[in-house]
């Protein structure tokens, strides 16, 4: 008999559609039946010896709440027994937007999986976790219309002391890599150790989900130059970690962040559900990802009545040649201004999920931008050498290490945002960085947009957040630092980007969650942090709360 391994996770939601993605531990049909009528079906497809589904639910009504279960071989196995929280439910949105529609995004990046129950968290309280138990608590209360997951849903390279002791079952740990992940069976346990949290997965069965990779779902600073791939690529183990990594990323992820009509045109996804095993399939795919990442587009695009979120691979649509390096590579460029720009007037918030910061404290971006000079050679082979081993170092790989790329995003931000047809704002989502911080740009000698434009970049949602980053990032906010940060401009020759910037909020650090509140032209913004309450155990905190656009 089939049971249920992981899952359901409620993936795609619209006005009369829905997906559902589960793991079952046998070949079997696995179905999603609603209360009121809703449902659907679909035989389980086969990956390195795991069974999957991603089963479209159709009949549901438009702006309505519709609880659900899922069978396997017509056996019921969610809800699962002596469940302590409320039905998950499907909930979809009105057939025609209007002015009148609130959407609601919870966001946030780099989750850790919290411990077993019983055992002390040495980060504190997880904030996915502490949704869920508000959510369950008060099921007819607030609750976010999607969760957007920026990057570092889990950790291939820094495994918790379970996983290790797992690995050490499995394997030699004095073989590279070590007592990281090495290949496709180990990083479905990351998935299990992740995703099992019964928080977490209940709240994933009820809130639809929006995710993007980022460098620890493959390995830390991933793809930060063409040197370091080429290290890499030199060792005996790194072959099969991306592939597996891209492999369990288009399963686990990849997969749900697609709607049915882009499910039903993905000529891979076909192919792995006709044939009894899909891992060769998958396999070369991840293969010609690997060697030539501009065959695959990784980046998507949500619509949410009037409110569009672009969600863009900054990670694996790299051009790393010196000389030439972009953040995307030109079919993703010319992607990101499409969607963009396609339908203006159409909508009324503009949302760019990217993992990592367009906009950072001056001194960072400065130091970014010098180092990318050094590292092209401008002033010589010596300083390129000691610019690449401080590029490592110093994780310094972010949108203001590929100047040209940041200078283009700034334009296109300007381009959709102007204009009579311009949205109310254009919101740049991002984690990455261990703080949550809100920041504001201006355009240089006018010709700014006439929409209200923002940085907002909010990590971790559970993970450590060391006193040095702390300091760190205080220190990089401030006038001194600002100053400092042109020294090193000046000493790169560095162009002056066509944008300044300010920062208007935090920084703030702990684990926590930011949620934007859509209502027509208004925006309203709220961070949360997860805090431990002695005689309520953990909650959600309220630390700030501001209105964007009215």
């Amino acid at each position: 008999m089939a049971e249920l391994r992981l899952g359901p996770l409620l993936r795609y939601a619209d006005g009369s559609s829905a997906t559902v993605w589960v793991e079952a531990t046998r070949p079997c049909t696995a179905e999603v039946r609603g209360t009121a009528g809703a449902g659907g079906t679909s035989r389980t497809f086969q990956i390195a010896g795991h069974h999957y589904a991603l089963i479209p639910v159709t009949g549901l009504t438009p702006g309505s709440s519709e609880a659900y279960e899922v069978l396997l071989d017509g056996m019921r196995v969610w809800p699962l027994p002596d469940s302590p929280f409320p039905p998950s439910v499907i909930r979809t949105p009105a057939a025609d937007a209007t002015e009148a529609d609130t959407v609601r995004l919870a966001f946030g990046s780099c989750r850790w999986a919290a411990p077993p129950a019983g055992e002390k968290d040495p980060v504190g309280p997880d904030a996915l976790d502490t949704l869920a138990a508000r959510m369950a608590a008060d099921p007819t209360g607030e609750r976010p219309e999607v969760l957007v997951l920026l990057g570092d849903q889990v950790y291939a390279d820094e495994t918790s002391k379970a996983t290790k002791r797992w690995l050490a079952r499995r394997r030699d740990l004095s073989d590279p890599p070590g007592d990281e992940v090495a290949d496709y069976e180990e990083y479905t346990h990351l998935y299990y150790e992740s995703w099992l949290d019964p928080e977490v997965r209940w709240l994933l069965s009820t809130v639809p989900s929006c995710m993007i990779f980022d460098d620890h779902d493959v390995i830390d600073d991933w793809n930060t130059s063409a040197a370091w791939l080429a290290d890499m690529r030199a060792t005996s183990w790194w072959r099969e970690r991306l592939l597996s990594g891209l492999m369990s990323y288009w399963v686990h992820q990849h997969l749900g962040n697609l709607s049915p009509a882009e499910l039903a045109a993905d000529p891979l996804y076909a192919a792995v559900r006709e044939v009894p095993d899909g891992t060769d399939l998958l396999r070369a795919f991840a293969s010609r990802a690997d060697t030539d990442p501009s065959s695959v587009r990784w980046s998507y695009r949500r619509d949410f009545g009037r409110v569009r979120l672009l969600m863009v691979d900054t990670r694996a649509a790299r051009v790393l040649e010196e000389g030439a390096r972009s953040m995307l590579d030109p079919g993703q460029a010319r992607w990101l201004r499409e969607q963009a720009l396609e339908g203006r007037g159409s909508y009324d918030h503009l949302l760019i999920g990217t993992s990592l910061p367009w906009l950072l404290p001056h001194l960072v971006h400065d130091v970014e931008a010098w180092n990318a000079t050094l590292c092209r050679g401008d002033r010589g082979e010596r300083w390129a050498r000691f610019g690449e081993k401080l590029r490592r170092g110093a994780d310094l790989e972010h949108w203001a290490a590929f100047p040209a790329s940041f200078d283009a995003l700034a334009d296109l931000i300007a381009e959709a945002g102007s204009g009579a047809q311009a949205p109310a704002t254009v919101c740049v989502l991002s984690g990455d960085v261990h703080h949550a911080y809100v920041a504001e740009p201006t355009w240089r000698h006018g010709g700014g947009p006439a929409a209200r434009v923002f940085q907002l970049t909010c990590s971790p949602v559970h993970n450590a957040v060391p006193l040095a980053i702390r300091l760190g990032f205080r220190f990089g906010w401030s006038a001194v630092a600002r100053a400092l940060g042109r020294r090193f401009a000046g000493h790169g020759g560095c162009s002056r980007p066509p944008i300044d910037w300010r920062r208007t909020g935090g920084p703030w650090f702990g684990n926590q969650l930011m949620t934007l509140t859509l209502r027509g032209r208004s925006a309203r913004l709220r961070l949360e942090r997860a805090r431990e309450d002695r005689r309520a155990g953990a909650r959600l905190r309220t630390v700030m709360e501001s209105e964007l656009a009215r």
